[in-house]
């Protein structure tokens, strides 16, 4: 079996793979047209966020190519369709990276609640800005987790452990991990009634830019909003003016509309966002979980 790993992947992980015979062969950062001419002959192929299996690149790998692995939550740069109908099938990763996304989105939170942000580049720049960054406490504050699915409820778990009431709303059936969690059937009400909003739901049609000028305007009076889950969910220039005009307290994201974020995005002229590079999968544990999840679907797979 031979397998084109795409995307960075655990070291460890790619070593299992050939200790059990599998053929793997390591080569990221590669461009659209290179990915079309590489993957032909290839049994399988490894993805994480950065590779996009296209209708095109299904095409091209159509006379080999019968698995595609997505190290990760979602497949949403995969066209999972095109996939199916060429016989394909497509997995992924998603519990492995779920407790590293949670723990990023709370650490978002508490950057944002207590000044880190601000304070750590006042701090660079001479300034000594401790009368204004009086901060919030988390303990008592209202959070609705939008998407409730591995990462929401691993949120919400933490959440809870620091004294939030944790409020849930999802478009599928809510399996809350404890009794206290508020199950609420209203978008509306959900975003509403909360301090804090943070969204964990896939990239499609209906969530594209569902958090826009008018989705934002519903939220509490200086409330904040997390987004660590896909880039687009959010129109970022609404954002902007919400934060600006003082409507929201804060915003922190991990996913942007366009990535790298471009100069010139309005949210980088503002000192009330907390930002990272798209991170939210990307610690040491994750990584060794991912991979060796990655590693054991290839091998099932050769073993049939």
């Amino acid at each position: 079996m031979k397998v084109l790993v795409c995307d960075p992947l655990d070291e460890k992980a790619v070593e299992k793979m050939r200790s059990a015979g599998v053929t793997v062969d390591v080569k990221t950062e590669m461009k659209p047209d290179e990915l079309l001419k590489t993957i032909p002959g290839y049994d399988a192929c490894v993805v994480r966020s950065g590779t996009k299996i296209t209708k095109d690149v299904i095409e091209a790998a159509k006379s080999s190519l019968k698995l595609i692995v997505r190290g990760g939550v979602g497949v949403d740069n995969i066209d999972v369709d095109a996939a199916k109908a060429a016989g394909m099938e497509v997995k992924n990763t998603p519990a492995a990276s779920s407790a590293s996304v949670a723990e990023l989105a709370l650490a978002h939170i508490f950057a944002l609640y207590r000044y880190i942000p601000r304070a750590t580049s006042g701090i660079k720049n001479g300034k000594w800005e401790k009368k204004d960054l009086k901060g919030k406490e988390l303990s008592g504050k209202t959070i609705s987790i939008i998407g409730f699915g591995r990462i929401g409820s691993e949120l919400a778990i933490r959440a809870h452990a620091l004294g939030m009431k944790v409020q849930a709303y999802d478009v599928v059936e809510i399996k809350p991990p404890f009794t206290e969690v508020i199950v609420l059937k209203d978008i509306d009400e959900a975003i509403s009634t909360a301090d804090i909003i943070s969204l964990h739901m896939p990239m499609t049609e209906k969530t594209k830019n569902l958090f826009g000028k008018e989705m934002i305007s519903k939220m509490k009076k200086g409330s904040v909003l997390i987004n660590c889950a896909r880039g687009g969910i959010i129109d970022e220039a609404a954002l902007a003016e919400a934060l600006k005009s003082g409507h929201l307290f804060g915003a922190g994201l991990d996913v942007f509309a366009g990535e790298p974020v471009k100069p010139g995005n309005p949210l980088l002229e503002l000192d009330n966002v907390s930002l990272t590079p798209h991170i939210g999968a990307l610690t040491a544990e994750a990584q060794k979980r991912v991979g060796g999840e990655v590693a054991d679907i290839i091998i099932a797979y050769e073993k049939g």
